[in-house]
């Protein structure tokens, strides 16, 4: 597959953008809904937002963009996938229908190892084209960054094989991605029965080679009974530490590992999965800054029942974001929207959390909240027009993909509307 880097000849985004209905439940508490809103774009950034009434006299003569009444909210943030790997897991899907556990999968040669494999035998080229599909229909529905992990090579040859991919896909669609490295994600075949060894190549090796190359934003763990300990989750917290990379962690999915606490300590930018958080673990992560990002798609995929602890980290005010995990095994989910609703039904949040959860704290999580997931000056101006006339309708719909229109790094990248530039 040949694609063009398109982004360039996107229209430019500048100028004022009017005839918007911002809703509250999507920008944020305190803010008030407004009916014929404005937001002005220079230079690909938010200048001002506010009523068109109220607009400076200083913008005035720039050029206009209609919005028709269209529902504004950032653009939406994708902050936890899997995106780029070989192959798929279908097979697996048929084996915990006929009553197989996520752990007899792993045991059993299938599971994270399974798309090593395959990972392995591709070419970047390879692994480039089949990402494309997958990252096109995230951004067909409003999303404007996305973090995108490796951890399916699990060698430095091949780890850094995917993390360029990540690269590369951000470069050609004009979206932010940030990359994840996830190297301590499962043990590799060649390192059976030695995973202290392994844990050293990740810290000694793997990790400082990629990051000296650019291509680490962050550093995971997979902390599980059929992941790491803690003791080696702190090895490459403390590598990651050393190197001035933030941390993040796969926590709590299958048990109580204490892994929350432990990111906590190393002030993790957040804590994914969490179906078995505890009280203590919560606290940490409110003391710490660090988000709970609820991963529904893989809770419905593995026919989960163990809920997290969503009325405890609502009592304790610690922010929640929702993210598709996309990945080949557990949560083969290519549509936020999705997510939002799985958030709202299967997890009990309210519509405002939801959309917070796809917006600001999805931003967070990444580390990205001054400059993504709410609209405000100094912004990147990254906004999602929707032809809807209620919010919660986001999250309502199964299976709808509404026409949107997306203004994406300060260029209109997806015109699902028909917007058209008016004179000024």
């Amino acid at each position: 597959m040949s694609v063009s880097l398109i982004p360039d000849s996107w229209p430019s985004a500048d100028g004022i953008w009017h005839d918007l209905h911002l809703a509250p439940e999507a920008l944020g508490a305190g803010l008030p809904a407004m009916s014929d809103a404005a937001i002005v774009v220079e230079q690909g950034a938010i200048a001002w937002v506010g009523a068109y009434a109220e607009l400076p006299d200083d913008y005035r003569q720039l050029p206009k963009h209609a919005g028709q009444g269209a529902m504004v909210t950032p653009g939406l943030i994708d902050c936890h996938t899997h995106l780029v790997y070989g192959g798929q897991r279908a097979n697996e899907f048929a084996m915990r229908l006929a009553g197989a556990s996520y752990e007899e999968v792993a045991r059993a040669g299938g599971g994270i190892v399974s798309s090593v494999k395959s990972t392995r035998l591709a070419n970047e080229d390879a692994l480039f084209d089949a990402a494309v599909p997958r990252l096109q229909a995230l951004l067909a529905e409003g999303v404007c960054a996305i973090e995108i992990k490796s951890g399916y090579g699990l060698s430095l040859e091949h780890e850094r094989k995917q993390l360029r991919v990540a690269r590369r896909l951000g470069q050609a669609f004009g979206v932010t991605v940030c990359t994840t490295f996830l190297g301590a994600h499962a043990l590799p075949p060649e390192y059976a029965g030695r995973s202290d060894d392994y844990i050293r190549l990740v810290c000694e090796e793997m990790l400082p080679a990629l990051a000296a190359e650019g291509l680490v934003d962050a550093v995971d763990v997979f902390c599980e009974t059929i992941g790491f300990t803690l003791a080696q989750t702190e090895q490459v917290f403390q590598a990651a530490q050393a190197l001035g990379l933030p941390v993040k962690l796969h926590a709590e999915q299958l048990s109580d590992m204490g892994g929350s606490a432990l990111a906590a300590r190393y002030g993790a930018l957040s804590c994914d999965h969490i179906e078995h958080l505890s009280a203590e673990g919560i606290a940490a992560m409110l003391q710490a800054g660090t988000v709970a990002v609820l991963l529904p798609g893989a809770y419905f995929t593995l026919r989960d029942t163990h809920m997290p602890p969503i009325a405890a980290l609502r009592a304790a005010g610690v922010p929640m974001a929702v993210s598709t995990d996309h990945n080949p095994g557990t949560s083969p989910a290519l549509s936020l929207l999705l997510m939002l609703n799985m958030a709202c039904t299967l997890f009990r949040l309210t519509v405002p959390e939801a959309l917070a959860g796809v917006t600001r704290h999805a931003a967070q999580a990444l580390g990205l909240q001054a400059t993504h997931g709410q609209i405000a000056a100094g912004c990147t101006a990254n906004f999602v027009l929707w032809p809807l006339g209620d919010v919660a309708e986001l999250a309502y719909w199964l299976g709808q993909r509404p026409a949107c229109s997306v203004v994406r790094q300060g260029r209109l990248a997806v015109d699902g509307m028909g917007l058209h530039r008016s004179a000024a």
